[in-house]
């Protein structure tokens, strides 16, 4: 068994034949490097799990962050696994989160020093109803989001549309939305909310080089941080937005309920909401249930 495998999706925006095979170059002196390329959706779960039960001990992923995700849901607790991330989607927003380069060369040479020199961090994951997460879940607004751009499809050569577009498809839903979103569940303890997301770290996304925060005070060392506002109004959403691009530390507390490093959150909804973790659709639901994982993970920084 190689001691380090890299998991590549030949699908995702930015992995190439000629990209994949630089990033091998790259990681290759690292000796004895398998390269295992995913299929179809859910394979890297797979793939994973069989890496960790053959004895790898150090496992790359190229990829966006929905394989990143499955990857995630390969490794079983308490395994003694070295995981590093390099940039392969459109956004990537996991490994951008945790210190690495936006460029997949560049962060893999990042990858190799530090597998090299043992440089590593442990750090928590979520999960939402069962499923484990990177840097972020949640329900209603975010959720919409992600299936209204999953919706828009890839362009012809493959790659997704770009952070332009996304921008103006969040225009479009808060249009149609007119500006306004009512209560549509209870966050159990806090009280009724419009939407809830539950982050891992304080990187909701990325626009271009551009990070947006959400949860100043989240790190993926500690607990989960859960933003959910009892309903948005549009007199609100201005300062939503601007709360979102300044990156100022704390909303109004009128404006959002703010739980800081908690270990579970559970919101019963009203009808049912769409749910997605790591920017990846789960579908419909009525009941969610966060809960942090701590120390669930190390990672290659």
């Amino acid at each position: 068994m190689a001691g380090a495998v890299l998991i590549a999706n030949p699908f995702a925006t930015a992995v190439t034949e000629q990209k994949l095979g630089q990033v091998q170059a790259v990681l290759e002196p690292l000796g004895g490097l398998e390269t295992l390329l995913t299929r179809q959706r859910g394979h890297a779960t797979e793939l994973a799990r069989e890496a960790c039960a053959r004895g790898c001990e150090t496992l790359f992923v190229f990829s966006g962050d929905g394989t990143s995700n499955e990857v995630l849901n390969g490794i079983e607790a308490g395994a003694e696994v070295r995981l590093g991330f390099i940039p392969g989607g459109g956004t990537s927003v996991l490994p951008r989160a945790l210190g690495l380069p936006r460029d997949a060369l560049a962060a893999a040479r990042q990858l190799r020093e530090a597998a090299g020199a043992g440089r590593t961090r442990r750090i928590s994951l979520g999960r939402v109803n069962g499923r484990r997460f990177g840097f972020n879940a949640g329900v209603g607004f975010d959720a919409e989001a992600v299936r209204r751009f999953d919706a828009l499809g890839r362009e012809d050569g493959g790659k997704r549309p770009g952070d332009a577009r996304f921008l103006l498809m969040i225009a479009e839903m808060l249009w149609d939305h007119r500006f306004r979103y009512d209560t549509v569940a209870e966050l159990v303890g806090a009280g009724p909310v419009a939407f809830a997301i539950a982050c891992n770290c304080d990187v909701l996304t990325y626009v271009g080089p551009r990070a947006l925060k959400i949860a100043p005070q989240a790190r993926f060392e500690l607990g989960l941080d859960v933003l959910a506002p009892p309903a948005v109004t549009p007199g609100a959403v201005p300062r939503l937005a601007g709360y979102l691009f300044s990156g100022i530390e704390r909303l109004r507390g009128d404006d959002v309920h703010y739980l800081h490093d908690v270990d579970r959150a559970e919101l019963r909804c009203l009808r049912p909401l769409p749910l997605q973790a790591d920017g990846e659709d789960l579908g419909d639901v009525e009941h969610v249930l966060f809960e942090c994982e701590r120390d669930a993970v190390t990672v290659l920084v």
